[in-house]
């Protein structure tokens, strides 16, 4: 289990090179370890640290899907599917601090009372009415209904389960405290019945998700019984930056905006081709910005060969033209910018702002005639970008707005001097 000053020690920011690429946990009996994206600056504080590492989990979640959270690593014989219920397990953590205990189920008793909780079918039945002189009954003392928590119930013991098996594998995020070992035998199909059987019983909704939780986390305890090492994450990050920069900068619809292409064929029906599609389409102040996210080192590196590549330049002047002839749009309405991470408070640039723009890509068969024709290249801190996913995008949209046009600004058009590669 990590504890107090090793959480830190536990931290990796990777590089995205070959074979450091995950993001994500890995963890098994002896050793944890927390992936962080390329770019991303750990805090000094150790509690920010863990509340770091519980956002990335839910942006992880949140992002990615099975087809994401595959690992591939030479230490195993084949890749394997990552399919670690994380957010089951820290809602059997969360439940059981929030309540300071266990899940209990609780016991009806009655009691003779003069006030209270009033069963009216026992106290008819149990006590002794005085008669009015109009003849109606009236009484001095009532059956009231109690109610006594029963922690020998088998809903317990599953939730005591959970909760041990929550805290092996997580509870190191909140707290060195470790609860006591369940008091029955793991019986995981009794188990999952008895939780179908108050799923289908319970209205409470805090109660359901509870069992919601417990019932997948007991799956994913039959699916592995004998694996002690678990992994929540994911090799393939671009996915989920491609995912943050289109949620926080892009437009909902954005299929006006793809280029087209078909075959007309001399024979049958035209066949027409997928088409090229944007990552995202950020609008602001009726101007029109194509945002391509890269999920490359150059932020990080400074090496010119982590950029991206000809074919990629070449395909975002091609997304500009289209866009510029189909709206017939004026220069200073259209713009075109690759995305791509950084860390805001160490780099090679000296940028100290969360955006930042470190250059342009043009293609030398093309002018520079059209703003669009020269793609910006801007840098987004990583930990900015994950903690602004959500929310009012408002602010970040106009620093972004605001970097992709301050280089064509500045320049006034000229294109600055490149060398060739």
């Amino acid at each position: 289990m990590v504890i107090g000053s090793e959480i830190r020690k536990r931290c990796h920011v990777n590089t995205n090179e070959e074979g450091d690429r995950f993001v994500g946990i890995k963890a098994d009996s002896d050793d944890v370890v927390v992936y962080f994206p390329v770019g991303y600056h750990l805090p000094e504080n150790e509690t920010d640290i863990k509340r770091d590492i519980l956002h990335l989990f839910q942006v992880l979640a949140e992002f990615t899907d099975s087809s994401d959270r595959v690992l591939a690593m030479n230490k195993f014989e084949a890749p394997q599917s990552v399919d670690f219920p994380i957010n089951a397990y820290l809602e059997v953590i969360y439940y059981f601090m929030e309540k300071n205990g266990y899940y209990m189920e609780t016991e009806p008793i009655y009691k003779t009372r003069d006030r209270g909780n009033i069963d009216w079918a026992k106290t008819i039945q149990r006590q002794r009415a005085l008669i009015q002189s109009n003849f109606s009954p009236v009484y001095i003392q009532y059956t009231v209904r109690e109610s006594t928590p029963n922690e020998n119930k088998l809903i317990t013991h599953i939730h005591r389960h959970c909760v041990y098996e929550s805290f092996s594998k997580l509870g190191w995020l909140f707290t060195p405290y470790m609860p006591e070992p369940p008091q029955i035998p793991l019986d995981i199909k009794r188990f999952i019945i008895a939780l179908n059987d108050k799923l289908a019983t319970t209205y409470n909704d805090k109660d359901k998700k509870l069992f919601r939780s417990m019932k997948a986390m007991l799956e994913y305890m039959d699916e592995k019984p004998s694996v002690k090492q678990f992994y929540f994450g994911t090799d393939y990050f671009e996915n989920v930056w491609e995912k943050l920069i289109d949620r926080v900068f892009g437009i909902k619809n954005k299929k006006d905006y793809f280029p087209r292409t078909r075959w007309r064929l001399q024979k049958g029906k035209h066949k027409e081709k997928y088409p090229l599609e944007p990552d995202s389409i950020m609008i602001h102040n009726d101007k029109i910005y194509v945002l391509d996210a890269k999920y490359y080192r150059y932020g990080i590196s400074g090496n010119p060969d982590h950029l991206p590549d000809s074919s990629s330049i070449n395909k975002q002047i091609t997304y500009g033209e289209y866009i510029q002839r189909q709206r017939n749009l004026p220069n200073e309405s259209l713009y075109n910018a690759f995305i791509m991470p950084f860390n805001a408070a160490k780099n090679y640039f000296g940028i100290t702002a969360p955006f930042g723009n470190i250059g342009e890509a043009v293609g030398d068969w093309k002018g520079d005639t059209f703003y669009y024709e020269r793609i910006q290249g801007i840098v987004v801190d990583t930990r900015y970008l994950m903690y602004h996913y959500t929310g009012n995008s408002k602010k970040s949209i106009i620093a972004l707005a605001e970097s992709i046009e301050k280089a064509l600004i500045e320049n006034n058009g000229v294109l600055p001097q490149t060398s060739s590669e």
